[in-house]
């Protein structure tokens, strides 16, 4: 009996060693990981660790999707807010050192949360400190740092000229480090194509650490960063853009109807004309079911949102000309400065300021997916849209045209794919309030249910999607283990033939597949 108990006693001892030897390396694993982190900076770094009070606001006010602000969601082990480009440097290099994998967030607005979440030990670079925006109105350009948002790019244009703007996308709260990397969709694409159309230049820290520009960098790897998703191959620090034209007075409107005012009709004539309009017209398409209220049954609306650059006369005569049936009327036609069209488009009265935008960011559960339209959907198959949709509450959709400039760029040009081939991008959403719910899961389903019945009517070989409307369903493997043809699975539909350009950039430049995520570029052996 005492040999028994002193055999226990003696495993017991050696279990509380082995905790303490354990939990004594973590925590000189992590001060050899600051102290790197303070060797390679040149000034003091910000850190956040989770016994730190803040780390927990640091770590979930940018995050848009409620889904990953959970108890289960991976927590990253330290989350560094660079102030200074040396910061950057200094993380990459550590994390390499220590075998951390890194995680880089500018807005916070992934749709599958891969820009602040992992499934090993990883360390979080929030770059929402580097937004500095300087514009060169003499030669007509801009250096943007990749953590300023879209709306503060927007506004600091429009501070500096009423006649200067640039392509980028509605929601102002939206990082411009992410969305430049993927495209960048907005109001002034089908005049001047994406974001990633209109980038002359960045910088970026590569996997040895080193700040390389456009001509350091070479055109490969300046190619693959503008909307090949940046993520894979570096850090964006900063984008030169090119600043494009805009008249004194743009002119927007916003016309509503359901299925009772023959929505079905108009949505099918919109397929026709909206990718043909003159470039100067955008007409974009939010579809969403509209709950039945006291006098008002459930149906499906359509809102028909317009910006047309240039005054509502003119606008008037394309309209009735090409599209007389949506019976387009002066009264609702709204002249204002192209500024102020930014947060109308966000959903905001016109001259709201960026403040109250950027304090007011949807914050939701939600799940997005994407396809791309090249034939015009029939009626019958508009119907069965408008059946799905009333089958769920909070669900929407969107159709954005393209057309204009976006179908006279070649889909080589840059990663971005998806030209003159594609008539309109359709955007799937669902969103619910409360985390497990049975809502949570019966509007997944619903999404997934929805994208199969679009299935005949959209892209095929590949059925394409787009990249910053990320989508896990597609496929993922666990971080680090993406071999070419598992990645092909995804990475086929967001870039199609510019796929494999991207892995050879990737096994140029990241051959030992450092900067990686669940749905990443890998390297191959070349």
């Amino acid at each position: 009996m005492k040999n028994s108990i002193s055999a226990m006693l003696s495993l017991f001892q050696i279990l509380v060693f082995s905790v303490f030897a354990l939990a004594t390396a973590r925590s000189a694993a992590d001060d050899k990981f600051l102290k790197c982190l303070s060797v390679h900076s040149k000034m003091t770094i910000p850190v956040y660790t989770p016994s730190n009070s803040s780390y927990t606001s640091v770590l979930q006010l940018p995050i848009k999707d409620l889904r990953f602000l959970n108890a289960t969601t991976p927590k990253p082990k330290f989350i560094i807010a660079p102030v200074h480009e040396s910061h950057v440097q200094a993380a990459v290099i550590c994390c390499r050192k220590h075998g951390l994998q890194i995680r880089v967030r500018s807005g916070g607005h992934d749709f599958e949360g891969l820009s602040y979440t992992s499934h090993v030990p990883f360390v979080l670079v929030d770059i929402a400190d580097l937004k500095s925006i300087n514009i060169n109105l003499k030669d007509g350009t801009a250096w943007v740092g990749a953590g300023a948002t879209v709306g503060q790019l927007l506004y600091k244009i429009a501070e500096k000229s009423q006649s200067h703007g640039f392509p980028a996308g509605l929601c102002a709260t939206v990082g411009v480090g992410g969305h430049f990397s993927g495209g960048a969709y907005g109001n002034l694409n089908r005049k001047y194509g994406l974001s990633a159309d209109n980038i002359i230049d960045a910088t970026i820290v590569n996997v040895n650490g080193k700040i390389l520009n456009r001509k350091t960098m070479g055109e490969n790897l300046f190619w693959a960063i503008r909307g090949g998703g940046g993520a894979s191959f570096g850090v964006i620090l900063s984008w030169k853009i090119k600043l494009v034209p805009v008249p004194p007075t743009v002119t927007v409107f916003r016309l509503l109807r359901t299925i009772e005012q023959g929505v079905t009709d108009l949505v099918h004539k919109w397929q026709y004309i909206a990718n043909k309009f003159h470039e100067d017209l955008h007409l974009r398409l939010s579809i969403r079911k509209l709950n039945a209220s006291p006098g008002v049954k459930q149906t499906v609306r359509v809102s028909f949102v317009a910006l047309f650059l240039g005054k509502s006369e003119q606008l008037l005569q394309i309209m009735n000309q090409s599209y007389p049936e949506l019976g387009l009327q002066p009264k609702d036609c709204i002249e204002m400065p192209w500024i102020q069209s930014v947060p109308y488009f966000a959903g905001f009265p016109p001259n709201t300021s960026l403040q109250v935008q950027e304090m007011n960011p949807f914050r939701i559960y939600f799940k997005g997916k994407s396809d791309y339209v090249v034939q015009p959907i029939s009626k019958t198959g508009l119907e069965g849209i408008w059946k799905a949709l009333l089958e769920v509450n909070n669900t929407a959709m969107a159709f954005i045209p393209h057309g204009g400039r976006m179908s006279r760029i070649p889909e080589t040009e840059i990663p971005f794919p998806h030209r003159s081939d594609k008539m309109y991008l359709v955007e799937y959403f669902t969103s619910w309030a409360e985390a497990g719910s049975e809502a949570a899961n019966m509007n997944v389903d619903w999404t997934r249910k929805l994208y199969n019945y679009m299935t005949p009517h959209v892209s095929k070989s590949p059925r394409a999607q787009y990249v910053n409307y990320r989508d896990l369903d597609l496929g993922q493997v666990k971080v680090g283990t993406a071999t070419y043809a598992q990645a092909k699975v995804w990475g086929i539909k967001y870039f199609k033939n510019n796929f494999d350009r991207l892995v050879k950039v990737k096994s140029k430049v990241d051959p030992q597949n450092f900067f990686r995520n669940e749905q990443s570029i890998p390297p191959v052996q070349l």
